[in-house]
């Protein structure tokens, strides 16, 4: 049996997606693993600073080294012209050596529109569903609960007073 290299954790804002790659992370540790996280906009901006400054390899290694890279709110932000690029990069660098958890809200049928490059969007897919779990996760949002209840409760409060 295989195991996954990638979980892909896609749904709306709110369901729980870092709150399961935190989790998958933190597990990681405790098994004496090394983790890194960092959101995608984030990752891309390193990216394109170390490539200004001339620590494009140092940068590569530095995404390549952990076992285990949680990469949180893919396709929330607009990634940089180069983003993109620099993200497929380090999928590239990683693919089929170590593990990575991408968590977004982007389908996986829309990543091409959301980086703006189908070929790089094409070929990011491809490395990550070689060996990927996928997780669509759907519901409503956990920090929004609080007022949908108080939504529900003043709903039946009018139709009671209705009837």
């Amino acid at each position: 049996m295989t195991l996954p290299t990638c979980v892909l954790f896609v749904g709306p804002p709110g369901v729980g997606k870092t709150m399961l790659s935190v989790a998958l992370g933190r597990a990681a540790v405790d098994a004496g693993h090394r983790v890194y996280f960092t959101a995608a906009t984030e990752l891309a901006a390193k990216c394109h600073k170390a490539a200004l400054e001339g620590r494009w390899k140092t940068c590569m290694r530095f995404f390549a080294g952990p076992k285990l890279l949680i990469i949180d709110e893919l396709g929330y932000l607009p990634l940089p012209e180069d983003g993109a690029s620099a993200l497929f990069q380090v999928i590239n660098q990683r693919y089929l050596k170590s593990s990575t958890i991408l968590t977004t809200n982007v389908g996986i049928a829309d990543w091409a529109g959301a980086f703006g490059d189908a070929t790089v969007a094409a070929a990011m897919l491809d490395r990550l569903l070689h060996r990927a779990a996928v997780a669509g996760i759907d519901g409503p949002s956990y920090r929004l609960r609080s007022h949908q209840n108080q939504a529900d409760a003043m709903r039946k409060g009018v139709n009671a007073g209705v009837s």
